[in-house]
């Protein structure tokens, strides 16, 4: 137990001290910064869940829109960042398709180099995985009661998925993983899992209700 203990304590102590703010040690509903990365922040705009990420270390000429495989009515976006050298993310995702498009009968998956999904009991959930240019192996994940998205990207946190509270507008509304490299050195990112149970679920019903 001892072991274990000093294990856990070194761990939090690195993860407090690699260049992303949390709110070690606080009962804050501040979301984690990650160092490079402005983001992930969602909202809900009309019938849709909007998710927007700056990777400030990544550079684009240009903005392209790409069609998320399987999910009908969704698509996502990049473009150079006006605030920053960086690269504008921006996921739109059809609450239609969340509720409507079937895309829990997709076969289940784990994370790119297949590790386990951190906080699922089955280290899987159905999902669709493709690459776009500068990002390669994003995956989208869709169970009864999550919906998950994992962007490539360095993290600072190399052999180890540091896994935090995500909150929208000061309320607990799922998780967010900082997923290190593998054994092979690669299949690093974040992974944001949003709770699809209790007032988030109902807050997105009610919306997908008016728009359909």
């Amino acid at each position: 137990m001892l072991i274990k203990w000093k294990t856990y304590l070194v761990a939090t102590i690195a993860f407090c001290t690699l260049g992303f703010a949390t709110s070690c040690g606080n009962n804050s509903t501040s979301n984690i910064q990650i160092a490079g990365i402005q983001g992930p922040t969602v909202s809900l705009l009309q019938d849709n869940l909007q998710i927007s990420m700056v990777f400030e270390n990544v550079q684009m000429d240009g903005g392209l829109r790409y069609n998320i495989p399987k999910y009908k009515y969704s698509f996502l976006e990049v473009s150079p960042d006006l605030q920053s050298n960086g690269t504008l993310m921006t996921i739109s995702v059809s609450l239609k398709d969340i509720v409507d498009g079937g895309l829990d009968k997709l076969d289940p998956q784990k994370l790119p180099g297949g590790r386990n999904l951190p906080g699922v009991s089955t280290g899987a959930l159905p999902a669709v995985a493709f690459s776009i240019e500068k990002f390669h192996n994003m995956s989208f994940y869709l169970g009864k009661d999550v919906f998950g998205i994992f962007v490539p990207a360095a993290v600072g946190v190399d052999g180890a998925i540091a896994s935090f509270r995500y909150y929208m507008n000061t309320k607990a509304a799922g998780t967010i993983s900082l997923v290190g490299n593998d054994a092979s050195g690669e299949n690093a990112g974040v992974l944001l899992m949003i709770n699809l149970t209790g007032s988030t679920k109902a807050k997105m019903m009610n919306i997908y209700k008016k728009f359909n």
